[in-house]
Order: C-alpha cells, then structure tokens, then sequence
C-alpha cells in the first residue's frame, strides 16, 4: 500500500498564505519518492490580503483561505476538519506567512500566541501516535503550541523567532539552508527553507531533506 502524506496549507502567497515554491517543492519530492498525499486548508476567512507586488496589505478586500489554497493544488484539496490521521502516515506543513496569519497568530501575538482550534486538532492524532511530523520555514515557530514543550526544531538563525521558541517552552537548535533538524524522540523534522533560503534551489535542497526524512520515518 503506498504512504500517505496529508498537507496543511494556509492560503497563497509568501506574505498572507502558503509559500508557493516551499508547497510546490514538497509536493514535487512526494510525488517523485511515489507517496501519496491530500492537501488540506482551513474553511476560514484569511487574517488579511497582501498585495505581493508592493507587499502593503489591501484594506477592504476578503479571501478564504480554503479557496487561496485551492489555488496551489488545482482544485484539489479539502477543509481542515476533513483530516483524519487514521488516514495518513505523516504530515507535513510549507511555511509562508499564512502559517503565523492563518494558522496562527504568531505574526502579531509573538510567544503569547494560540493556534487555530481546528489546525491542533488535525495534528493531535499524529502526536498521539507518533507519526512523522514536518515543518518548515516558520511553521516550526508553533511547535510548542502545537505539538507541546520541549521539541527540538530550527526556523534558521533568526534571533527573535527562535527567541519566541525558547520562550514558549520550545527548543531551537540553529540550521543551515540546506539542512534539517530531526527530533527524533518527538517525531519532528524542520528545515528554514525561505526563513534562509535566497534562491528556489537553496530552499529545495532543505525540503527534499526533510521530505526524504519523513519517507523513511513512515518505514
């Protein structure tokens, strides 16, 4: 039977959703590796809307982030609420800022910040079972919230962030680029992917990393 791998998107577009090449190249390394994967994204309206040209947020325009998700999938993709882990072997969550608006809201509560109900409730079931979990660029920063203290994850080298980590009872350990941090004990894999990366192949090296570290942590 082939793996399965559900993805959880949060919108798209590096500044109000899901990094699209960070969701692209997760879904190509699962793809060649032939796993299986459904992607999935909260039926809630975005936190905001950016417009990426000129990264100023657009007053008085709404987006859904299940629809902004639709987007990176082609249609393809369901609710949040339809994840059930008894039907996945991992899971795994691109980065972007959707993930700290959307997901979270980690981008202006900092370490005083809650997770969406229904995101923590998508992962309690692989935690419970100790089914790989991966992150990347700054979804590792609600790894405490999420999946509980004492989790070893990286975003990188960035100060503030893997200050907040620390605060919220996590554990950063610094990365490069191309590299992963893998706690074992917890089942958890990270990469800083675009929390470093200055070109799409720097990105993808870390992400096929982290994929390939998943694949063999389903075995």
């Amino acid at each position: 039977m082939t793996k399965q791998v559900a993805v959880v998107l949060a919108g798209c577009g590096v500044f109000d959703g899901s990094e699209i090449y960070e969701t692209t190249l997760t879904l190509l390394r699962l793809d060649q590796l032939g796993i299986g994967y459904r992607c999935f994204a909260p039926d809630i309206e975005q936190h905001h809307v950016v417009n990426h040209l000129t990264q100023e947020e657009v007053t008085g325009e709404k987006r859904n982030v299940l629809q902004e998700s639709a987007r990176l999938t082609r249609g393809d993709i369901q609710p949040l609420t339809e994840l059930k882990s008894d039907e996945f072997d991992a899971v795994i969550v691109p980065g972007g800022f959707g993930v700290a608006k959307n997901l979270s809201d980690f981008a202006s509560e900092g370490d005083n910040m809650q997770v969406l109900e229904a995101f923590k409730e998508a992962l309690a079931g692989f935690r419970e079972d100790a089914k790989p979990i991966g992150l990347m660029c700054i979804a590792p920063a609600l790894v405490p919230r999420l999946l509980g203290d004492g989790i070893a994850v990286t975003v990188g080298h960035d100060p503030s962030v893997s200050g907040a980590i620390s605060a919220m009872g996590g554990l950063h350990r610094s990365c490069a680029v191309d590299d992963i941090v893998v706690d074992l004990e917890h089942r958890v894999v990270t990469t800083p992917a675009y929390m470093l990366a200055t070109r799409i192949s720097e990105a993808a090296t870390g992400i096929f990393k982290l994929v390939d570290r998943i694949d063999e942590m389903m075995d």
